[in-house]
């Protein structure tokens, strides 16, 4: 059994711990704040975006920009956005379990799937399994801007502009409230003008072009290439300080019901060192008698 001093070392251990692991979670909530409020202000703007750009693929001619070219599928890219850092609960777990998920069926219906990864715990994921990377981007966690979107955006269009890549998909985590996110994969390249499958329509309205089709399409569709990859790094960011916060939250409260357990049992061994003294003391008085 435990001394009393070994029981009251592990109090103190624990106590350091829930103080860390408040702060954490003090510090997730104000990177929260303003990851989801930069995110709910985007969000409007992106959706805007696919609507305009969904609207002018129906109704344009579809050879007017490479990114809306359609092709016979061959080699399919997945872009898996993840963290840099750990202690958020299973919000990198899930991710990951949704790219394994997309992979294997991708293989399994004869596609050759590449993989691109944003963040170290992806990178982390396919090393220790032997699957190769074509491409990474990490550090940017907690520090996400515009330029990032724009570098992803520049070398996935380069290759499937290239015929390297025939479709391009991303998977990040969709924040859907404070204590649920939803992986969510979603075709990136090409664009077109058709919604993808439980995807609400677009409405169809008339267009008319000015100054030209070509030179609308050549101003927006990269355009809407990083807006669509921005809008998911703050998506992801913001499911992932949400998910550290809960985590740093449950083990803060699990940190102070093991600090209420072990005072009990130390308050236990400290009455029954007392009782056995007094035993002693009671004996040894005995015995003089």
């Amino acid at each position: 059994m435990a001394t009393l001093r070994d029981i009251r070392r592990r109090i103190k251990a624990v106590k350091n711990t829930r103080q860390i692991t408040k702060a954490m979670k003090m510090v997730a909530a104000a990177k929260l704040r303003r990851a989801q409020g930069r995110m709910m202000e985007l969000r409007p703007y992106a959706d805007k975006m696919y609507e305009v750009i969904a609207t002018l693929g129906r109704m344009g001619d579809m050879e007017l920009h490479p990114l809306l070219a359609k092709r016979p599928r061959k080699t399919i890219e997945l872009l898996v956005i993840t963290s840099d850092r750990g202690l958020c609960g299973a919000f990198n777990t899930n991710v990951m379990k949704a790219a394994t998920a997309f992979r294997n069926d991708m293989k399994s219906r004869g596609f050759e799937v590449s993989i691109s990864t944003v963040g170290r715990k992806a990178v982390d994921f396919y090393r220790r399994r032997d699957i190769p990377v074509r491409n990474k981007w990490s550090g940017i966690s907690g520090k996400i801007d515009f330029l990032n979107a724009k570098a992803i955006a520049a070398n996935l269009t380069e290759n499937f502009i290239n015929e390297t890549l025939d479709e391009v998909y991303i998977l990040y985590s969709e924040f859907k409230s404070m204590i649920a996110q939803k992986p969510t994969v979603k075709r990136l390249l090409p664009l077109a003008g058709d919604t993808e499958p439980g995807a609400e329509p677009v409405p169809t309205v008339d267009v008319i072009f000015e100054p030209s089709p070509a030179v609308i399409y050549e101003r927006l569709i990269p355009k809407a290439i990083e807006i669509e990859i921005f809008r998911a790094l703050l998506e992801s960011q913001t499911s992932e300080e949400a998910a550290r916060m809960s985590a740093m939250e449950n083990a803060t409260k699990n940190a102070s019901e093991m600090i209420q357990r072990l005072t009990l049992v130390a308050n236990k061994v400290r009455q029954a060192t007392i009782t056995k003294e007094l035993m002693d003391i009671v004996g040894g008085v005995e015995a003089l008698k």
